[in-house]
């Protein structure tokens, strides 16, 4: 049971209350600095992509590290491998048959 002017709903303000607010400002609104990672006009600053670009290829290089140290990383690199051979040899069968 809820008393007058409450809501059963949780979370619910009641309904016969009104809320009245503004917004006071204190002061003088500060403000930003600017990006460095961007001109003024908006376009990013070489350093900004280099950064991004390494970061990228970093991130690459230690997944591939992670993907090869693993289990499932070899068997894959096996398949692979037997896969490549496989095919090396039938093309030097059909080399072969062409007569060349």
């Amino acid at each position: 049971m809820t008393n007058p002017g409450e809501s059963d709903a949780p979370n619910t303000p009641p309904s016969d209350d009104v809320i009245d607010a503004e917004i006071v400002h204190t002061g003088p609104v500060p403000r930003t600095l600017p990006d460095p990672d961007y001109t003024d006009s908006g376009v990013p600053t070489f350093d900004f992509v280099r950064d991004k670009i390494e970061n990228r290829i970093t991130t690459a290089i230690g997944f591939q590290e992670l993907a090869e140290a693993s289990a499932e990383g070899q068997s894959v690199d096996e398949m692979m491998r037997k896969r490549d051979e496989a095919a090396k040899k039938r093309l030097e069968e059909i080399r072969k048959s062409m007569g060349q």
